[in-house]
């Protein structure tokens, strides 16, 4: 019952903060920062009252130790969330995030020396050309996007394609520092043992500090969340800046999501989690192209597929249900 509560919960949470996340940057695509930082405060806070209750629980991971990790998920989350603001759509942000696993492969066989099957340098493969078709077609569509209700700069399309390399770069930067982290968290758990928890609120405590050399960027794109159109909250009948509305949303879904996952992770096999986000990363793509009517070509479909098939095949999903579904009847006979 713990599971399939988890479950729903991860569609709940994970989806409805991609659309909170998109009703955000479509009204201000520079808030990044603002919303990076809003995230690590209130998990920080829900951390510090319930994992360390208020101090008086001591990490079984040396503080020394989190800090290589902490600098690194502050980078790609930085990196993930200020793409927005350098002409990056939700649907090619959300199909480049999702080739996570070429960047872990090519760090496995870097740093760990790796070597894999046939069908997982297949799967890379076919991820790869699907995230540099929907790339390339969505560079030639692409469109400066600026704040909404405010002052619009005239851009040369040279401009916009320019911003939208360093979008591309900072979203490359995140995938491979994302990875090695994964990589780091690996030699953490070994040593330490897995402490989720206790990880996720470290992760988000310590960067806090970091997010002091984007206080101005933070501090006007807060400012021009609080000017915005007001919202009427019909539940409990006032008016809120529909960008506040959107931006609590997004992070009380987000906290929804990561706790979700967690026990999900608790209570289920590693293939079931697999299967679950890759499944919600898909509806959260579905429903961004058809909600928000964002432009998704027969190209974009086609590099959606060649990636989704891509992660099916790397984490070997169709022999794992087989197998399973052939030890079902042998299980019966013994019974």
């Amino acid at each position: 019952m713990r599971a399939a509560i988890a479950v729903l919960c991860v569609f709940l949470g994970c989806c409805t903060n991609v659309v909170f996340l998109e009703l955000l940057v479509k009204d201000d695509p520079g808030s990044g920062n603002l919303i990076t930082f809003s995230q690590f405060l209130f998990i920080s806070v829900e951390g510090f009252l319930f994992t360390s209750k208020c101090g008086t629980v001591k990490p079984n991971i040396g503080i020394k130790d989190y800090f290589i990790l902490v600098a690194m998920f502050f980078i790609a989350n930085v990196c993930n969330n200020y793409a927005f603001d350098f002409n990056i759509p939700m649907p090619l942000h959300m199909i480049f995030r999702a080739g996570s696993l070429i960047a872990n492969m090519i760090m496995g066989i870097i740093i760990l020396n790796k070597k894999y099957t046939f069908s997982k340098y297949l799967s890379v493969i076919m991820i790869t050309g699907g995230i540099a078709l929907c790339t390339i077609v969505s560079g030639k569509e692409i469109k400066s996007l600026q704040q909404k209700n405010a002052e619009q700069v005239p851009t040369t399309p040279w401009d916009d394609f320019f911003w939208w390399i360093v979008g591309i770069s900072l979203l490359t930067i995140a995938l491979f520092v994302s990875a090695r982290m994964g990589i780091y968290q690996e030699v953490l758990y070994k040593r330490y043992g897995k402490n989720a928890r206790e990880a996720l609120y470290y992760t988000h405590l310590l960067p806090l500090p970091f997010f002091l050399t984007l206080a101005p960027n933070i501090y006007d794109h807060w400012n021009f969340a609080l000017e915005s159109e007001p919202l009427k909250l019909s539940l409990i009948g006032i008016y809120m800046p529909s960008l506040i509305v959107y931006l609590i949303g997004n992070i009380l879904t987000q906290y929804m999501c990561i706790s979700s996952v967690f026990v999900l992770t608790t209570e289920c096999s590693s293939l079931t989690v697999t299967l679950v986000i890759t499944l919600r990363k898909f509806l959260s793509l579905l429903f961004s192209i058809v909600y928000f009517k964002n432009p998704f070509t027969i190209y974009h479909w086609i590099g959606t597929l060649l990636v989704f098939v891509g992660t099916i095949i790397f984490t070997e999903v169709i022999p794992k249900i087989m197998q399973s579904l052939q030890q079902l009847p042998k299980t019966k006979k013994v019974e």
